[in-house]
């Protein structure tokens, strides 16, 4: 271990919390009192709360040898919050809770913590507590994230009617065209030559969408500036065909979605081709996307075709329709759920 390097057994349980959250001043008026006491208050008056939790582990959900501690920190708390903002909510607070094992030192965690504050930061979110305990198994991350929303306002994946069309924020696959990247990259480096560094170059924005995701607040801002309330929503982290496949049987319901209307990014498209990868599959399966999948009344064709990141991707359709994808010759490809699955053996 480096001599400039703290282990965590010197500063103690209470003493690490202390250092790693002593700086993050409260934002919300609904956090009453923070991190110091043995539970957080919260006072969100006439709003609707919002919990959700999410587990990250690593080896299972990411890889520390290409991943670096401080844009880990930020997706585990952006992963949340886009959770949050698909209820048709605004994140307000989490908590933070951490399984560290004997090879982190407190400047390692110090430096995970430093994402996490600037999410915090950038999304006007509190840290108001959580928890750090031994792990002999790597590290463990799991934050808990509480946010509002207006009365009646809140959306489920439940709730979509035959006609609704489906609606789709940003661009597909380029989160997972950054992973097959960094994993080829971390190989090649396995068997390089010491010293040996990675030609990244034009490449950075499929990189970002891997390493440092955003959550659209911003869509869910746009949609309530324009009077518009999904009636179904989910965020695309496990990949669009297995959130199309939530809403249809959550809802009742079947879609057809088009091809030719994936919105796909050029950078997404080369690295597909240099892979010899499907491009369509990779949209539609890949998964850790975090844009915002929802449909809405035909009635707000007009507003829809007005906003801007928003691609309207096809429509509801009765349940005895099934699921399907229409390929640009016209056929009709049934949509399978092929995105990730954190308890398959395979995995991405």
């Amino acid at each position: 271990m480096e001599n400039n390097q703290t282990e965590i057994s010197t500063l103690g349980e209470f003493g690490l919390i202390d250092r790693l959250t002593r700086e993050m001043p409260v934002i919300n008026d609904s956090t009453k009192i923070g991190v110091g006491d043995d539970a957080a208050v919260l006072d969100f008056a006439d709003k609707e709360t919002l919990v959700t939790t999410d587990l990250l582990l690593e080896g299972i959900h990411f890889d520390l040898r290409y991943v670096p501690l401080k844009h880990l920190g930020y997706k585990a708390a952006i992963v949340n919050f886009s959770d949050v903002y698909a209820m048709n909510g605004q994140p307000k607070q989490i908590t933070v809770g951490l399984g560290v094992s004997s090879r982190f030192t407190v400047e390692h965690i110090e430096e995970l913590y430093a994402g996490i504050r600037l999410a915090c930061q950038q999304y006007g979110v509190d840290l108001v507590g959580g928890d750090t305990s031994a792990s002999v198994t790597g590290l463990v991350i799991s934050i808990t994230c509480i946010g509002e929303v207006e009365k009646g306002k809140y959306v489920l994946r439940s709730g979509a009617k035959p006609t609704d069309i489906i609606c789709v924020s940003g661009d597909l696959g380029a989160a997972y065209m950054g992973l097959q990247l960094l994993e080829r990259e971390n190989k090649v480096a396995a068997g390089a030559a010491p010293g040996f560094q990675p030609d990244f170059a034009g490449k950075e924005y499929i990189l970002e969408r891997q390493l440092k995701p955003e959550a659209r607040g911003d869509i869910i801002r746009i949609l309530a500036e324009n009077s518009i309330l999904p009636t179904a929503m989910m965020d695309v982290s496990d990949g669009l065909s297995s959130e199309l496949l939530h809403i249809c049987k959550d809802s009742n319901v079947g879609c057809r979605v088009y091809e030719d209307r994936i919105p796909i990014d050029y950078q997404t498209a080369v690295m597909a081709e240099e892979f010899n990868m499907d491009l369509i599959m990779a949209a539609m399966n890949g998964g850790e996307d975090y844009e915002l999948l929802f449909t809405v009344p035909l009635t707000d064709n007009e507003k829809i075709e007005k906003l801007k990141g928003v691609t309207m991707i096809g429509y509801i359709t009765k349940p005895e329709l099934g699921a399907a994808m229409v390929t640009r010759d016209g056929q009709e490809m049934p949509i399978s759920a092929q995105g990730w699955n954190a308890f398959t053996e395979d995995k991405k």
